[in-house]
């Protein structure tokens, strides 16, 4: 046991010196790094947003009674006032009928007590009676041609319908969702953006945006933005409309959105493997005097590529780039400069 604890020792004592060079200091690591320098940066912003069809409706009735007819195809388009849907309006046709005879005779009625007015064989407040039985009358046979029309349940915009939930002969209430209109031909491209970038968005700017399972790049034009930052999260809502002629694009798609905001020249941006995100911000090392030497950084936009660094580096320091997760202030590093 003794001698195993022996070449223990000897073991690391070895191991130390091998981490050491001659003269007894520890030998450098050997990191890559950059020199900074300053250039132009295409401020892009990358975001998150969904697609939204530019109008949609759920299809319901708004009396109830039997459908007797149905005039649309599942997943078809549809015109503007196309008759989706027909309800049963029998008995309501029976009630027009009715009102109709009453406002005739009403109407008569009326004729007859202006005439009898004009001759003062009637009073005054006898033809205001006979007048309102007759605005009465008249009343309940629009409200009854009214009830008819929404028996008749039209396309309200041109657009594809969804599935219907309702077959011929089914009794529909107002509760009833019978299926779903939506317009694609153009789409809402709904985002945020962090509160400091919010003066640099402006309406009828353009943006650029992919989608997951597609190589193409689209394109959309900002046409509203909420007039207040949200509390809770400190961003501010933008809505953008993309052409979708051909379809491809579909409502519910997550969109990874492109917004370019003011170009910086003369500015500061590194590559992000270089940034480490500690307790209170963000760091990165550079090399001073032959040692790694921690520097706190604030930092704004981030592309695929490179973080955007507004203080903390200067131009002409040398940027370590590798192995700075393992790095410590002062560690001796032996840096080789990438081009």
């Amino acid at each position: 046991m003794g001698a195993f604890i022996t070449y223990r020792i000897k073991e690391n004592k070895s191991e130390n010196s091998e981490s050491k060079d001659k003269g007894g200091k520890n030998k450098p690591m050997n990191v890559s790094g950059i020199v900074v320098k300053p250039r132009t940066f295409d401020n892009n912003l990358s975001l998150s947003g969904s697609l939204e069809p530019n109008e949609q409706v759920e299809i319901r009735s708004e009396v109830s009674g039997i459908v007797e007819g149905i005039y649309f195809q599942e997943g078809s388009t549809v015109s503007k006032g196309q008759m989706l849907f027909k309800v049963n309006d029998l008995e309501l046709r029976a009630q027009l009928r009715q009102a109709a005879t009453k406002e005739s005779l009403a109407f008569e009625n009326e004729r007859r007590a202006k005439l009898l007015l004009q001759k003062e064989a009637i009073s005054q407040e006898e033809y205001d009676v006979s007048r309102a039985d007759y605005k009465s009358a008249q009343a309940q046979s629009q409200l009854i041609k009214a009830q008819t029309a929404k028996t008749s349940v039209r396309a309200p915009f041109s657009g594809k319908i969804g599935l219907r939930s309702i077959s011929t002969g089914t009794y529909i209430t107002p509760a009833i969702l019978v299926a779903k209109l939506v317009n694609i031909s153009e789409l809402k491209i709904t985002f945020s953006i962090p509160e400091k970038y919010a003066n640099q968005v402006k309406t009828n700017s353009m943006i650029s945006f992919t989608v997951s399972g597609s190589a193409d790049t689209y394109k959309a034009k900002v046409y509203a933005i909420e007039p207040e930052i949200a509390v809770a999260t400190r961003t501010l809502q933008v809505r953008a409309i993309a052409e979708n002629k051909d379809g491809k694009l579909l409502p519910g798609t997550f969109a990874n959105v492109e917004l370019p905001l003011d170009i910086i020249k003369d500015a500061i941006a590194v590559p992000t493997e270089a940034i480490i995100p500690v307790q209170n911000g963000k760091k990165v090392f550079i090399s001073s005097n032959g040692q790694a030497k921690e520097i706190m950084v604030q930092t704004a936009t981030r592309t695929d590529a490179t973080i955007l660094v507004l203080s903390g580096l200067k131009a002409g320091d040398t940027l370590l780039t590798s192995g700075v997760m393992t790095l410590k202030n002062e560690t001796p590093v032996k840096v080789k400069i990438k081009l």
